[in-house]
């Protein structure tokens, strides 16, 4: 049976840091045709918030320690200043968005992480996404905008990693549509070597995925994100690509492929 497809896009690193170029992003990808959502972090700008406020943000392994303060700051951050600006920028592009934490309308359930050697604080794990709802948004052509921020049903709100949101809508989609999941960030793709950021690796499978680990080619924050990327594939994205801001232009052939 023909699925429409629906492209996720996930947008983070310096791309959301840098207003100018964050702007340019959303005016291409207020083009793009057919049903779409967009996923945003901003992690920089919420250590830059807490910082100002006082507070020193807490990192374990690059991950962020979200304890009663920072839950809020991130909250404002996320939910507020960045996904109202965002969703701002789309509509002045003719694009009709509707900024959403995963609590808005229980569009995305999730848990506080367990912990096991590390207390993440108010970090939270995907358990559901509301399919139901958010097809209601895009059949009536409202583009939804998520933040980081989801919720436990119980009124505890959760700080949730971008990409695993990204992911986790794109799988939860995929019985609807035909699901493609682009993540979006300062690199050309996942590059051979960091210091030339032409060498991107086109076309990356399982296999190979393990074997540019273990040669350390694939390491820290790529780790995580390239997990969440194949666990997408392994549960019925059709397609996933990792690029710079031109990966949403059709007119960009330079990007990583990922495929099983």
């Amino acid at each position: 049976m023909y699925k429409e497809l629906l492209k996720i896009v996930k947008i983070g690193g310096n791309v959301i840091n840098n207003e100018e170029a964050l702007f340019s992003f959303l005016k291409d990808f207020s083009k793009l045709e057919g049903p779409k959502i967009l996923v945003h972090g901003g992690g920089k700008k919420a250590t830059e918030v807490s910082s100002a406020m006082g507070l020193q943000p807490k990192m374990i392994s690059g991950r962020r320690v979200t304890d009663n303060a920072t839950i809020e700051v991130v909250t404002m951050v996320y939910a507020g200043l960045l996904n109202k600006k965002i969703t701002a920028q789309l509509q002045k592009n003719g694009c009709n968005a509707m900024g959403l934490s995963g609590a808005d309308a229980n569009c995305i359930l999730a848990h506080k992480r367990i912990v096991k050697d590390i207390d993440y604080g108010f970090a939270g794990d995907v358990d559901a996404i509301n399919d139901t709802i958010i097809n209601i948004l895009l059949q009536n052509n409202v583009t939804p905008v998520f933040c980081a921020i989801t919720h436990d049903k119980k009124g505890q709100l959760l700080n949730t990693n971008a990409d695993t949101i990204a992911s986790e809508v794109s799988i939860g989609m995929s019985n609807l549509y035909n699901t493609e999941l682009n993540f979006v960030f300062e690199l050309k793709g996942v590059l051979e070597s960091i210091e030339d950021k032409n060498s991107v690796i086109q076309q990356i499978n399982s296999e190979k995925y393990n074997q540019l680990i273990k040669e350390g080619i694939i390491a820290d924050g790529m780790i995580p994100k390239l997990y969440n990327c194949f666990k997408a594939l392994e549960q019925g994205v059709s397609k996933v690509k990792i690029g710079d801001a031109s990966l949403v232009k059709s007119k960009n052939k330079i990007y990583t492929t990922l495929s099983l």
